[in-house]
């Protein structure tokens, strides 16, 4: 018998964009049913184990107080609970982890524990109810409205309905818009439709961004902890991309600084001036400590050598997506085996043995992440569209950053597209500080469903920057907030927008809770 639960804000996901948007809608006095497919709340942040890529000003600008504090409260974290060597504790930008990929490289475990400091008063109190290993499978719909989503327990096979005046999709692939029948699209748009000089000729709505089932690794000298050969290591062993010349499984990728050429890397620091792995991604450095707590550092695997794109997990049948979520994980397994036996050294030697899964630091068994790192989901069509045009730093040429009236945050990153999933195409494109139009989150058609992380209203190349970690917050806090202010005027989202006195008030609101509308002229020029 199917169970029916009644809310303010249904929020189908709780990845990075789901948690702050049920987050600001509680903020706002509404009450939220949350939902989850894994055990762990915060998606890139925790179960994709994926520290936060993010804009060289994030220190002090061009994200949401709510996403400053949870900054904060990961280096208080370390503060309160490590044993910190005095120059750690004292640092006021505390890098736990010194990788260099961002200034704040950490344990996904540290994530999960700020985030639940953080709902705690709503979820304690009851305005939050979160459901776990929960996934939507049916949405009722009347007219342009969403009238309830029934979602399926993972472990119980249960069915639940969940009814509330506003949903928001917050899962990874977005999957509440073809059950809702919401006007979206995925993959690759063609120039013709676009006007963007990198997109394809043709549209295919396969070709997507590569995902990645990221590992955590140590590395104890003289030790053995060679795992099994996975079953596909003789065909990774052996892939060669189009755009290389080298195997997958090797010490040679895409660089970032023009992707038409290769670059060398290799496993650990050292005086020959390759560039190492090793602590691009490290989220525990020893060095840090007063006092021996781990056999040495540890660092994540979510490298250009296990981008997965030989396939999407959108747009084919259950057994194809299965099979790629399969192999995926395979390729991270093999890249595992193949630094332990075979990756050469540069002293000349081969493998490092030594490499050990760490399941322990991502709450799992094996070593892999709870979930797969998605970069792309299905995108809304919205009333206002993002394109490369309003963010490449070539295409504004000397019009610079592009300010939207509607504004509702700030974000900044370069165009980064990972290889996909047809064409393989790869770029890393330079951009201008960008701003989150409010019309690239409300639907065409549909009234009271709202995207809250990486399904805006954007193209596959825009997607490049505005799917990075404080831009899906911000977007999930727009999202939630939003919501709370239908709800409380009794207006719908395209009124907010298309009328200046509720698009000021909600501007005002997103204001009052500390999030940045528009870039200043001083922080623009800086960046010139």
């Amino acid at each position: 018998m199917e169970q029916e639960k009644c809310t303010d804000v249904v929020i189908i996901g709780g990845g990075l964009g789901g948690t702050a948007a049920a987050l600001a809608a509680a903020k706002a006095g509404q009450r939220v049913l949350l939902t989850e497919e894994t055990d762990w709340l915060g998606g890139q942040l925790t179960s994709q184990a994926v520290p936060p890529d993010e804009h060289r000003w994030i220190e002090q600008s061009g994200c949401t107080a709510s996403y400053r504090e949870f900054r904060s409260r990961v280096r208080d974290y370390y503060r309160r609970n490590y044993p910190l060597t005095e120059s750690a504790r004292c640092n006021p930008i505390l890098n736990p982890g010194n990788g260099w990929v961002s200034r704040l490289t950490h344990e996904p475990k540290v994530a999960l524990a700020v985030l639940h400091e953080m709902l705690a008063p709503y979820v304690n109190t009851g305005r939050i109810e979160v459901l776990y290993h929960t996934v939507p499978v049916h949405v009722d719909t009347a007219g342009d409205r969403v009238t309830g989503v029934t979602v399926q327990e993972g472990r119980t096979g249960g069915l639940i309905k969940l009814r509330g005046a506003y949903y928001l999709d917050a899962t990874e692939c977005s999957d509440l818009l073809p059950l809702a029948g919401v006007e979206h699209v995925s993959g690759a748009e063609s120039r013709r439709e676009t006007g963007e000089p990198h997109a394809l000729e043709e549209a295919d709505p396969l070709d997507m961004q590569s995902i990645t089932h990221v590992a955590a690794v140590d590395y104890v000298h003289d030790g053995n902890f060679t795992i099994s050969r996975p079953r596909e290591y003789d065909y990774w062993r052996q892939y060669v991309p189009s755009f290389s010349s080298y195997p997958i499984l090797s010490w040679y990728a895409s660089d970032a600084n023009d992707t038409s050429k290769l670059k060398e890397f290799t496993m650990f620091p050292n005086e020959q001036g390759v560039v190492s792995l090793w602590d691009y991604r490290r989220i525990v450095d020893p060095e840090l400590w007063s006092e021996p707590l781990n056999d040495g550092e540890v660092t994540l695997l979510n490298w250009a050598l296990n981008d997965y794109y030989a396939g999407p997990l959108i747009g084919v049948s259950p057994e194809e997506r299965q099979q790629h979520l399969d192999s995926a994980r395979q390729l991270t397994l093999s890249l595992v085996y193949w630094l332990q036996t075979e990756a050469p050294r540069l002293d000349g030697g081969r493998g490092y043995p030594g490499v050990r899964l760490r399941g322990d630091v991502l709450g799992t068994d094996d070593g892999l992440a709870k979930a797969p790192y998605i970069r792309e989901s299905r995108r809304i069509r919205g009333l206002y569209t993002v394109t490369e045009q309003d963010v490449s730093k070539e295409l504004r040429g000397a019009k610079g950053a592009k300010r939207y009236k509607d504004s509702v945050g700030v974000g900044s990153y370069h165009l980064d597209l990972h290889p996909t999933t047809v064409s393989q195409r790869t770029f890393y494109i330079p951009n201008h500080p960008y701003e989150i139009p409010l019309g690239s989150l409300i639907p065409v058609r549909m009234k009271n469903l709202l995207p809250a992380c990486k399904n805006i209203s954007m193209t596959q190349i825009a997607n490049g920057c505005y799917r990075l970690h404080p831009t899906e917050w911000n977007i999930g806090e727009a999202s939630g907030t939003l919501a709370a202010y239908a709800i409380a005027n009794q207006v719908e989202p395209t009124a907010v927008r298309e009328t200046d006195e509720h698009l000021q008030s909600y501007q005002a609101q997103l204001i009052r809770q500390g999030v940045q509308l528009h870039w200043t002229d001083a922080e623009l020029e800086g960046e010139c």
